[in-house]
């Protein structure tokens, strides 16, 4: 009897035994009986039926990272870039995340992925590569409602990098030194015009100083004239004066000149100067 009671309970306490189960902080494991779903057990100490039931999912309910890998999207003006971005997600529905869907990380990622292609095609280039804030809201937009049917909330998803392709950058740097050679030019050439405009305006303005001074010049001489026309009216002797004076610094100016010259002077100098003022 005591054997029977021996081998009897052995069995008993091996299927015990394997019908504990610990589900340790962070994760929930998802339990089967006869082949269908049963309950999600929770942290904690458990005791499940060994025979008819077991352990098929466990689950992490910790933030799940999902890196995006780098691929190559065509925007909507025909430039290629390189994009790549990671998404934060949590399992919240455990039931959904298991049998909702064969792999939801696997999942995830594609569908990140095929959003962001969609999101950057709509775009130009210069658009896209300024605008990762816009990109990364639609995205998290783009995939929220797939993501609750498979029992999964997406806490983030962010840009990592988003960059022109290699011959895209060549590309990009040949029509920036072409556009700072064509702002070159342009701003030679729109020297070289406010220089003409500058020196036009110079000459103008010389000229017309010019005038003005041969203007008062004139009027000076017009003056002298006739205040000389009026001093001989009224003393011959003045006028002489005068005249004689210009007609030795004439003469003093012209001994000065290097050049050979034969100055004819009248023989009676006062008298020619009488004659020039009484005009007889």
């Amino acid at each position: 009897m005591t054997e029977f009671m021996f081998v009897l309970i052995i069995p008993i306490a091996i299927l015990i035994w394997k019908g504990i189960r610990i589900v340790p902080q962070g994760e929930e494991w998802v339990v089967e009986r006869l082949g269908k779903f049963n309950a999600v057990i929770k942290p904690g100490l458990h005791v499940i039926n060994p025979i008819f039931s077991k352990i098929t999912y466990k689950v992490t309910t910790k933030d799940i990272i999902l890196d995006i890998p780098e691929q190559e999207v065509i925007t909507k003006d025909n430039a290629v870039i390189l994009a790549n971005a990671v998404a934060f997600i949590k399992v919240t529905n455990i039931e959904r995340a298991v049998y909702g869907i064969d792999n939801f990380a696997e999942a995830m990622r594609n569908m990140v992925q095929t959003s962001l292609r969609s999101i950057i095609g709509g775009m130009d280039l210069n658009h896209a590569l300024s605008s990762r804030d816009r990109i990364k809201a639609e995205l998290k937009i783009a995939v929220a409602d797939e993501a609750a049917d498979w029992g999964l909330t997406v806490k983030s998803v962010e840009i990592q990098d988003i960059k022109p392709s290699a011959n895209m950058q060549q590309a990009m740097e040949r029509q920036a030194a072409a556009e700072r050679e064509r702002v070159a030019v342009v701003t030679q050439a729109e020297g070289d015009k406010q220089s003409l405009i500058l020196n036009a305006e110079a000459r103008l303005e010389a000229a017309r100083k010019d005038a003005e001074a041969q203007e008062v010049a004139a009027k000076a001489s017009a003056e002298s004239v006739r205040l000389i026309s009026e001093a001989v009216k009224e003393n011959n002797s003045s006028a002489m004066f005068l005249l004689g004076d210009r007609y030795i610094q004439t003469l003093q100016k012209m001994s000065m000149s290097e050049n050979s010259k034969i100055i004819v002077m009248p023989g009676d100098l006062v008298g020619a100067v009488k004659t020039l003022v009484s005009g007889k």
